[in-house]
């Protein structure tokens, strides 16, 4: 089972394992990851579950559609590492990746 990698935004390592197929925003709401909240439910509507992709994983994970890229415009702190969490989905290629916590969501 893949290991996510969690970077809190004080820098503290929380690592979780998870299914194969769970998406980054699941993973952290069933571990209570703090910082990320997917007030959607996961269906790209809210940006609560903006993360940032360490840039060693960035290109391993598929690239943003469209519609996850103008629900970024609505997260603070945008960066080109930027991505919304319930868009990333795990499996064991990404065991290890490291997606690192916004200081915030508003």
């Amino acid at each position: 089972m893949p290991i996510i990698n969690f970077i809190s935004d004080n820098d503290e390592l929380i690592p979780v394992t998870v299914k194969s197929g769970t998406n980054v925003k699941d993973a952290a709401l069933d571990n209570n990851i703090d910082g990320i909240f997917g007030e959607c439910g996961g269906s790209c509507t809210c940006a609560t579950c903006h993360v940032y992709v360490d840039e060693n994983w960035f290109d391993k994970i598929p690239q943003s559609d469209e519609f996850e890229q103008d629900m970024l415009e609505f997260a603070p702190e945008v960066t080109w590492q930027s991505r919304l969490s319930c868009q990333i989905k795990v499996d064991d290629a990404l065991d290890g990746i490291k997606i690192i916590i916004p200081t915030r969501q508003y």
